[in-house]
């Protein structure tokens, strides 16, 4: 008699197919990190804008909470890292699309030249708003 499949079995192998289309996908549109930044695991997109008074940088990540988030800067690179939090699923849940990256961001923004100042930063809307005053 013929043995019949396990649909654990089944279920498990649809769980790492749609894990690893998740990976490609998360290549595709975030963009992995350097070799030197390997625990982040994706970079948020960023928007850049600049006037002869301040630097705009606003950084995308819906679902992340705030308090998870740290900005630091050093010499002409400000840099934004922290974690987006697995906030669904669990073990009654079947995963059908993950397309939404969660684990350990970091992202690092080149600021142009000449001293800043960080004035602001917010949430808004789901993005981090950083307002930098150029000073002179």
């Amino acid at each position: 008699m013929a043995r019949r499949p396990d649909p654990a079995d089944w279920m498990w192998a649809q769980a790492c197919e749609m894990l690893s289309q998740a990976e490609r996908m998360h290549r595709q549109f975030f963009h992995l990190g350097a070799a030197e930044r390997a625990q982040a695991a994706w970079q948020p997109p960023v928007d850049v804008l600049e006037d002869d008074q301040e630097v705009v940088i606003v950084v995308a990540m819906p679902g992340v909470d705030p308090q998870r988030i740290a900005v630091s800067s050093y010499p002409g690179v400000l840099v934004v890292s922290g974690e987006r939090a697995a906030a669904f699923g669990g073990p009654r849940h079947l995963v059908r699309q993950l397309e939404i990256p969660y684990g350990r961001f970091e992202r690092r923004i080149a600021l142009p030249d000449g001293p800043l100042q960080l004035v602001s930063n917010e949430m808004i809307d789901g993005c981090l708003v950083l307002r930098l005053r150029k000073a002179g």
